[in-house]
């Protein structure tokens, strides 16, 4: 049925905001991001969130509004030679905009090329990353853009979608083909817009004209024409789900064949570096603390080794993490602290923990009262630390766990009824 050579996202892809489905926190009217493109004046920035939420046509959408030169790079084929090259391009226009897409693969040293464009205004930077740029760009960099996080696409804007593809797409519109059910769309394409509107292309493709798509029908095809994934997209995430539960599950068998499927399929090292360093806290914690520097030790050392030689080094500390005994007593510890400041606000610091370095403190009794634990018996003075408000309150429960349970029996001997250890 196709005969464009362009595929339908891009052949729909939005020219203008009011085109863009979602994303109605940066763009929607009113918003920050939006404000300043109407104005003439988009900050470099950096769009950070999932595949397929709009962060290629988000950069496009800027450049066709301010009618400047768009310039666009990989970071993944481009060098500090290719963005030289544009640079020097761009000083020859009044002004320009560099799109960088996946600008998290840029290494020091691209980055740094950029810095000075990027200060002198030579270029407005837009750089795309589905990685927290926090820990992929450049400090120096970072501080001079604006970070605008992308949120995933709801089901209600990938249903949209579909619909807004049959309705405004000239061939898919001429071919009678009606959306029954859309389920199994979104759910393969896992909240990517592209992949979702090139899956909705090849059904269509293989349904032929004047057909009703349904699940089963999406499935079939799928199953026959198309890889129901790929590294970028939905096994990037599902994988790493399925390693991140099977080292959660105590299960070093399981998570050491999908730390092989990941490898196998080239996932970043730093990536799988990073997310066990998450669950050690998360997982682990404090029944077992060396967890956490154990997956410090490993995210450093792959940085240093890359591939092939980091796959030892990912399977030491994914075993090791996977045997170790789990608690997420420090996860539901800090869960609990973060929901009683949103329900009650700034409370005040007590008067005898507050600093009390002037007069004036000292006159207003800052710090009166304060018992300097290591003045008392066993370094420890039987005080209150929280806010009036909430005094008394538990925030930590010591998981069920050796290491935990003498953690449970110190606090307890120390704080006897006060926090019911």
């Amino acid at each position: 049925m196709s005969s464009s050579k362009a595929p339908l996202a891009e052949r729909l892809r939005p020219q203008t905001l009011d085109q863009l489905v979602g994303q109605q926190h940066l763009t929607g009217k009113g918003s920050v991001l939006r404000t300043a493109i109407e104005h003439g004046k988009p900050p470099s920035m950096i769009l950070w969130g999932p595949p397929g939420t709009g962060k290629t046509t988000i950069a496009g959408i800027i450049a066709n509004s301010l009618q400047v030169p768009f310039y666009t790079l990989s970071a993944i084929s481009a060098g500090v030679k290719e963005v030289r090259e544009v640079i020097a391009e761009a000083k020859e226009r009044e002004k320009a905009i560099l799109f960088i897409d996946e600008i998290h693969r840029f290494n020091k040293g691209q980055q740094d090329a950029l810095l000075g464009a990027v200060e002198k205004g030579i270029v407005t930077l837009i750089g795309a990353t589905t990685e927290n740029p926090s820990f992929e760009v450049n400090s120096a960099l970072l501080s001079r853009c604006q970070v605008y996080v992308l949120k995933p696409l709801a089901e209600e804007d990938l249903t949209r979608l579909l619909h807004n593809a049959l309705r405004d797409d000239e061939e898919l519109r001429s071919s009678g083909i009606r959306l029954k059910e859309t389920t199994a769309l979104i759910n393969i394409s896992g909240g990517d817009a592209r992949k979702l509107l090139n899956l909705l292309e090849v059904v269509c493709d293989a349904a032929g004209k004047d057909a009703v798509i349904t699940d089963e029908l999406v499935m079939e095809i799928a199953q026959q024409r198309i890889a129901l994934y790929d590294k970028k997209g939905e096994q990037h995430y599902d994988i790493i789900s399925a390693f991140i539960k099977c080292i959660r599950g105590s299960d070093p068998n399981a998570a050491v064949y999908w730390l092989a499927r990941m490898i196998e399929g080239g996932e970043d090292v730093k990536f799988i570096a990073r997310r066990m360093l998450i669950l050690a806290s998360e997982d682990i914690g404090n029944a077992n603390p060396n967890a956490l520097l154990l997956a410090n030790a490993c995210f450093e050392a792959v940085i240093k080794i890359g591939y092939p030689e980091s796959n030892l080094i990912l399977s030491q500390c994914a075993i090791y993490l996977a045997s170790s005994p789990k608690s997420n007593s420090a996860t539901v510890a800090i869960g609990a602290a973060q929901a009683a400041v949103r329900t009650h606000g700034d409370l005040s610091v007590p008067l005898h923990i507050r600093n009390a370095p002037t007069r004036l403190m000292k006159n207003l009794d800052y710090g009166k009262g304060y018992q300097y634990s290591h003045s008392y018996e066993g370094n420890f003075s039987l005080q209150e630390y929280l806010p009036n408000e909430i005094a008394g309150t538990k925030f930590y429960e010591p998981g069920n766990n050796a290491r935990e349970e003498e953690l449970r029996k110190f606090l307890k001997g120390l704080w006897g009824e006060k926090y019911r250890y």
